[in-house]
């Protein structure tokens, strides 16, 4: 092929020009994401060297170099694994596969640290190499190729690039990069070492450099030691050296690794520049072995809510990479959790098919599940500071500062957990019916009496009034209708306290939990209101004279509404509002109907009940008006719009209230 001159994708034409002219505030990060990827090519030439040894082609020492030519103005990664072909440079140079380019694009922001944060996440981190470098060259042979049929890839991170046949006897790719003028520090040992140190010392392959000695500079005249001499300086001697640890930190004993060591790794995997919340390290033994270093992140990623995105999770089998993203060894609702699983069990040539059907694959993910949410347990259990306290026989239990130390280290932790990944956490209560009642104690919502998502069952349940016999909660499209709602008016007139659900996935997550620790879990928007021992008798007779009195007005608005109500009738529930909507006990909720048909999907006709409060001036009005037909529709439209809904017809609404307000 002679040289041919191609264009960026046009996202990857964007996402040069932000990259080269707004991502420098931390510039390091290229070095980090080029060794990623050489290191991920030698995982993919050892995954495909199982079923052909010959890709190896007699150089099975897998490895990554580094080196930089001051004079050159290069800095250079050199990979010995699977290599590009020609197609292949095009393919993964010039255009992003990835369906989240777009996202990328869009969460690019202007500030520098989160965008640079993103580069890695969205799996564009070759291009970072333009931060420091204003021409990049890429060499590379695919194994089992040719030496003739090795390609060269060349740009400068404008509108286009070169692509071109070369004769290259070794497999594998070389980056190298022309480094700008302000960005000479990198090619300086100390400088290149410290990143690495920092960032990739947990690739599991070596990372190798030419070793530097000192050289003192030469007389300048022979002979004279008076005559001074020339600088010294670093030379290189021609031997490699190991800048790395090479070794599978996850492979490591728990205590030789440093907190630090755990962080760094975590970074490195998830292209995450916070620490993680929590993480845990374990050696599973038994009749199935596999070791496990889990994280729980302290932020959500932006496809978060994609259900079809796989878990973050890495799987090795006998610290041979086997496969990123392994959904089948967490839960979905699990899926924010990053880590490595590396089995001693499951076959090198495991494939995603027998990973579902595998009785190890199983064990691993039951266990797997157990360790994060224990993790979630005791970052809840440590999430407020420790107070004393005294027993009942006066025995003060004082808190060390020890104790305090350590608390005040993870107090909130939990809070931010929830607050990212509350919602997805909630999934689990459909999907984990072993798990359910753990995930239970872990969800936190707000209440009628605090806006806080602090309250969890237990604590409701721990404060309910003398009498209450269910945990009263509802669900709305946000905090500002919850708490408005008037179905909360009886209940915020005794002092009963409601959970507030404003999250999409409670009312479906809901239908799997009818009660916590026995108690039973009421929606105030379902069935006729039942306060039970918290209602006194004089309220119940009152509501069954107010029935028997009303009953031609009822059948009259029953007849009115018959297309948009399933029946109307009166209610105690209310204290301010004229009308509410409400469905029958175990019925879809209408909150819910609304939701399924926003997202395309097939949902019931839902036809509510409308409950009047007897005791309002407008519904009193009612009997006898000539507008009784209008004032009927606009009862029932209010009410549809009190709980976030909308009338069928908003045109025949505003005609209806216009009307009498003339």
């Amino acid at each position: 092929m002679t040289k041919q001159t191609l264009s960026f994708q046009a996202e990857v034409a964007q996402l040069l020009h932000l990259v080269t002219h707004s991502l420098y505030s931390n510039k390091e990060i290229f070095l980090r994401e080029l060794i990623s990827n050489a290191s991920d090519a030698c995982d993919k030439l050892r995954f495909e060297a199982i079923n052909d040894g010959g890709l190896y082609e007699n150089d099975s020492e897998l490895k990554v170099k580094v080196t930089f030519d001051k004079d050159a103005k290069t800095l250079t990664i050199t990979d010995n694994g699977i290599g590009m072909s020609t197609q292949e440079a095009i393919d993964h140079l010039g255009t992003i596969a990835k369906s989240g380019t777009k996202d990328f694009v869009s969460k690019l922001s202007g500030d520098q640290k989160a965008d640079s944060q993103l580069i890695g996440q969205f799996g564009v981190g070759f291009y970072s190499g333009f931060i420091v470098a204003d021409k990049i060259s890429v060499e590379s042979r695919r194994a089992g190729m040719k030496a003739e049929e090795g390609v060269r890839w060349i740009s400068g991170g404008a509108g286009d690039f070169e692509v071109e046949n070369i004769t290259r006897t070794e497999r594998g790719t070389s980056v190298i990069l022309h480094l700008r003028d302000d960005a000479m520090d990198y090619a300086s040992a100390w400088k290149v070492k410290g990143i690495i140190n920092k960032y990739s010392d947990h690739i599991s392959l070596p990372i190798l450099m030419e070793k530097e000695e000192w050289k003192d500079g030469e007389l300048i005249n022979p002979g004279d030691e008076q005559g001074g001499r020339q600088p010294g300086g670093m030379v290189k001697t021609g031997e490699w050296e190991t800048v790395n640890k090479a070794n599978a930190i996850w492979a490591r004993a728990k205590k030789d690794i440093t907190d630090d060591e755990y962080t760094e790794f975590y970074k490195q995997i998830s292209h995450d520049f916070e620490a993680p919340l929590a993480y845990t390290h374990n050696r599973v033994e038994g009749s199935t072995e596999y070791t496990q270093l889990l994280y729980i992140p302290g932020k959500a990623p932006y496809d978060l809510y994609n259900r079809e995105k796989s878990a973050g999770v890495k799987l090795y089998v006998k610290r041979v990479f086997i496969m990123d993203d392994a959904e089948a060894l967490l839960p979905t609702y699990l899926r924010f959790v990053k880590g490595v699983v590396d089995s001693s069990d499951l076959p090198l040539n495991v494939s995603r098919e027998l990973l579902q059907e595998s009785r190890d694959v199983k064990a691993i993910r039951e266990g797997c599940t157990k360790r994060v949410l224990g993790m979630l347990e005791d970052l809840a259990k440590n999430d407020k500071l420790p107070e004393a306290t005294t027993s009942a026989e006066g025995v003060t239990d004082v808190v060390t500062e020890e104790e305090k130390t350590e608390a005040a280290a993870n107090a909130g932790k939990f809070t931010k957990f929830y607050n990212e990944f509350g919602a997805v956490l909630k999934e689990g209560l459909g999907e984990d019916y072993a798990n359910k009642d753990r995930l239970a104690k872990l969800l936190r919502f707000a209440t009628s009496t605090t806006d806080v998502v602090s309250v969890s069952f237990a604590d409701y349940k721990a404060r309910m009034k003398e009498g209450q016999e269910a945990i009263y909660y509802i669900t709305a499209d946000n905090a500002a209708a919850a708490k408005n709602s008037p179905q909360l008016e009886v209940f915020k007139k005794k002092g009963i306290e409601v959970l507030l659900m404003t999250d999409r996935v409670d009312e479906w997550a809901l239908n799997y939990l009818q009660d916590f620790d026995g108690t039973p879990l009421q929606s105030v928007a379902k069935g006729a209101v039942d306060l039970g021992k918290l209602q006194d008798e004089t309220e119940k007779k009152a509501a069954e004279e107010a029935a028997e009195a009303f009953k031609p007005l009822l059948a009259k608005l029953k007849e009115a509404l018959k297309d948009k109500a399933e029946d109307v009738r009166v209610t105690t529930r209310l204290v301010d509002s004229p009308a509410c909507l409400v469905v029958q006990d175990h019925g879809m909720s209408t909150q819910l109907a609304r939701m399924l048909k926003q997202a395309g999907q097939a949902a019931p006709e839902v036809k509510p009940v409308l409950e009047v409060n007897f005791e309002h001036p407008l519904v009193k009005k009612l009997d006898g008006s000539v507008h009784f037909n209008d004032l009927a529709h606009i009862l029932f439209d209010q009410a549809l719009l009190a709980e976030g809904g909308l009338p069928a017809d908003p045109a025949a609404y505003v005609k209806r209230v216009n009307a009498l307000l003339v």
